[in-house]
């Protein structure tokens, strides 16, 4: 049998509602949820992005993927697949910048933990266990958080969120009736999540 040439996804922008919503727990893995895993791990490298959750391409499902290091000197590409993944530990705080593949071009001052364990299933169905610090950390908290509707700008204060407003509108308006927003294409930088 043929393979099947992992695709990249459009990229779902800030008003679209499936980033909203609380993705559901995966319950098997099927050759199809084995192909959405590729073309997710496709679309970040392609993207840019060190990390990328199912919602950010419209699907609602708790997967996602993460590869912290990839675009550093050795360019090495490991991605980390995670399937209904649950935090076991938080330690520390630390606030860094952030951005985000859903949110192009914002980028705001995040506190987060600054060391966390996390566990869950990989595209093997087998249970996997990660202790992450730094932009590890960071990135599988941010990719979490979008398993849950919650978006970056959730965890800024109010005040820097009122200056966002006018380009959180801009990202708005090409949601389409339907609550899709593909947005405008976008160049990304590295590092997004």
């Amino acid at each position: 049998m043929k393979r099947r040439k992992p695709q990249i996804l459009p990229i779902r922008i800030y008003g679209d509602k499936t980033l909203r919503k609380v993705a559901v727990p995966v319950k098997e893995i099927t050759p199809e949820l084995k192909d959405f895993i590729e073309d997710l791990i496709l679309t970040m490298y392609e993207t840019d992005g060190v990390g990328l959750a199912a919602p950010q391409v419209g699907n609602s499902v708790r997967i996602f993927v993460v590869d912290a290091f990839w675009f550093q000197e050795d360019g090495k590409k490991d991605p980390v697949v995670l399937i209904n993944p649950e935090f076991i530990e938080f330690e520390g705080q630390i606030e860094h910048e952030e951005g985000c593949l859903s949110l192009p071009e914002i980028y705001e001052k995040v506190v987060r933990a600054e060391k966390v364990k996390i566990k869950g299933l990989n595209e093997n169905w087998e249970e996997v266990q990660y202790e992450a610090d730094e932009l590890f950390s960071r990135a599988l908290q941010h990719e979490y958080d979008h398993l849950d509707g919650i978006l970056f700008i959730d965890k800024i204060p109010k005040l820097k969120r009122i200056f966002l407003k006018k380009k959180l509108r801009e990202l708005e308006s090409s949601t389409d009736r339907n609550g899709v927003n593909k947005g405008k294409q976008m160049h990304h930088t590295h590092g997004e999540l």
